[in-house]
């Protein structure tokens, strides 16, 4: 009898660990629904190409979301067409071939053609012959000559913006910690590159390109 009252849990305290539970449940559950897939590994549902994207540019196959030659832009403009991000923790699994030159945009919105005028992009590029490499933003925080990802394998791709703070990661280790300053000048060309709120896109540079993505999601952040 002394050995059963040791292992007994008084009612009060059961009570407490089931609200407790619930609360944790609830949490995750809050948590699940903030977080968004945007690639479903069979089609191409919620993305759109840019009107000037040769016909092929993407395409899907074995759960990949294959970006080959050309150049355009998929957008990511969700069901309703109106997809829009402000803070948000991006990933995805990216790989890369011999020669090619892409890049994840985010805070932009859709074109008919050109590259997009609004949002940062974060480069993707192993060996193409710029110099400016995979895991930087695009001429405002670029990785230099040396890619932290080779080609041929997958990598992981981490983009996390809160406010005006932007860092990104390859394969857990971070390539940039930029906050845009309050007197913000944008790089020579391009005045759009700024934070705000928008979409995600992902770019074909040229005829060369081929790249692989998969596992495409965003948490969404407060």
């Amino acid at each position: 009898m002394a050995l059963l009252e040791l292992v007994m849990i008084p009612r009060a305290s059961l009570r407490t660990l089931a609200a407790s539970a619930c609360v944790l449940l609830t949490a995750a559950a809050g948590f699940a629904a903030d977080a968004v897939n945007l690639f479903d590994g069979k089609s191409l549902a919620g993305w759109k190409p840019s009107k000037n994207s040769p016909e092929g540019t993407y395409k899907v196959a074995d759960g990949v979301l294959q970006v080959r030659g050309g150049q355009g832009h998929l957008y990511y403009v969700g069901t309703d067409g109106k997809a829009s991000f402000k803070n948000f923790e991006f990933t995805a699994k990216v790989k890369t071939y011999k020669g090619a030159n892409s890049g994840i945009y985010f805070h932009t919105a859709y074109q008919d053609a050109g590259w997009p005028s609004a949002g940062y992009e974060c480069q993707v590029n192993a060996t193409h012959a710029d110099k400016k490499k995979t895991g930087g933003l695009y001429a405002v925080k670029d990785v230099m000559d040396v890619a932290p990802a080779p080609d041929d394998e997958w990598f992981d791709y981490r983009i996390r913006v809160e406010g005006k703070h932007i860092q990104i990661w390859i394969n857990g280790k971070q390539t940039v910690d930029f906050t845009e300053p309050a007197d913000w000048t944008p790089p020579k060309g391009m005045a759009g590159r700024k934070v705000g709120a928008g979409t995600f896109a992902l770019q074909a540079h040229d005829p060369g390109c081929k790249v692989d993505y998969k596992d495409i999601k965003v948490e969404l952040l407060p």
